[in-house]
């Protein structure tokens, strides 16, 4: 792959992986919790966590372009050095002990590994009516170990020197709106008055708390005024990032935000729907102000191929949905 076909597939991936792993945590708290939302979107969340070991086979690009991707792999892009068959992360980008002991490209995807078979595996049981009260107490308990440290891999660490505590939760949060997100423009049949409510009180919440956690990210990085941390939002305040970002927050929350304060709009899978596809618009724009600044001036091209392989990613999971069809009453109940 050339370095802005393997960027764009890290993009589109972070992208399309976000639905299937919210609509997973939202079945395992379903289980637990019980309560009619769960029983009208499972239609949506249990086929799309039925993708999840297809994002799962999508890492392998990810971890075959880790020297095209990341300025710690090494590598023609970040002169890094060759020591054990792989390449090394460079110490000139990060400490030396984050070089040597957590960013390298075994390691690296090793914990990629780990947390999305651990996912894969989670799905499967919940598709196959094993998961138990207590499988799905542990399951979320996985998922929170594991979301605090892969989207540092896979977003936070194409710029190393910039850290974020509260980073992990944000994605999470991101995840679970997405699915949610995806299940109001899929409007399943038993979403109805009664139970349209429920998925929009659920879609204010979580909308409410992906935009703190981004705010007040913003906040303590302006407040602590340290040097990676400036250099960060610096790199934003280029053309065209300002403008994506807040295309992200007006389309993506604010419009959202206040349609969701209308009770009409709450009652109405179809105003629902049109909520759920400004939600998407917003997450979309969002993970690209997250991911593409990191290349520079290269970004232009990693965001067209986003785009391409985004397509072709939902293209293929309609595709693999279609065709596991005979299994789609399971895929289906609740």
């Amino acid at each position: 792959m050339t370095d802005a076909l393997a960027r764009g597939w890290l993009l589109a991936w972070i992208a399309f992986g976000a639905a299937p792993a919210g609509s997973l945590v939202l079945l395992l708290i379903h289980r637990i919790t019980g309560g009619r939302w769960g029983e009208a979107l499972a239609p949506v969340l249990r086929p799309t966590a039925a993708l999840l070991p297809l994002v799962a086979l999508g890492f392998l690009g990810v971890v075959m372009a880790l020297p095209a991707l990341y300025p710690w792999a090494g590598g023609p892009w970040a002169g890094g050095s060759w020591a054990g068959g792989s390449w090394a992360a460079d110490p000139g980008t990060v400490k030396p002990d984050v070089a040597s002991l957590y960013l390298n490209p075994v390691l690296f995807g090793a914990r990629g590994a780990v947390a999305l078979l651990g996912w894969s595996v989670l799905a499967v049981l919940v598709l196959a009516g094993r998961c138990t009260r207590l499988v799905a107490g542990l399951g979320l308990v996985v998922y929170g170990l594991t979301i605090s440290l892969v989207p540092v891999d896979w977003i936070l660490s194409l710029e190393p020197r910039f850290t974020s505590s509260a980073f992990g939760a944000g994605i999470a949060l991101h995840q679970v709106l997405a699915a949610l997100a995806l299940a109001a423009v899929a409007s399943p049949r038993g979403l109805d008055e009664t139970t349209a409510p429920d998925l929009a009180n659920l879609l204010l919440a979580t909308l409410l708390g992906v935009l703190y956690i981004g705010l007040m990210s913003y906040v303590v990085a302006w407040y602590g005024d340290l040097p990676p941390k400036a250099a960060y939002y610096l790199r934003r305040e280029a053309v065209p990032y300002p403008a994506v970002i807040g295309a992200s927050i007006g389309v993506g929350g604010i419009v959202p935000f206040l349609l969701l304060l209308l009770g009409a709009v709450r009652r109405s899978p179809g105003a629902l729907r049109l909520v759920g596809l400004l939600v998407l618009v917003g997450l979309a724009l969002r993970f690209a102000w997250l991911v593409l600044p990191a290349w520079g001036e290269a970004a232009g091209g990693a965001a067209a191929a986003a785009g391409l392989w985004l397509v072709g990613l939902i293209a293929v999971a309609l595709l693999a949905l279609r065709l596991a069809g005979r299994f789609g009453g399971r895929l289906r109940d609740a």
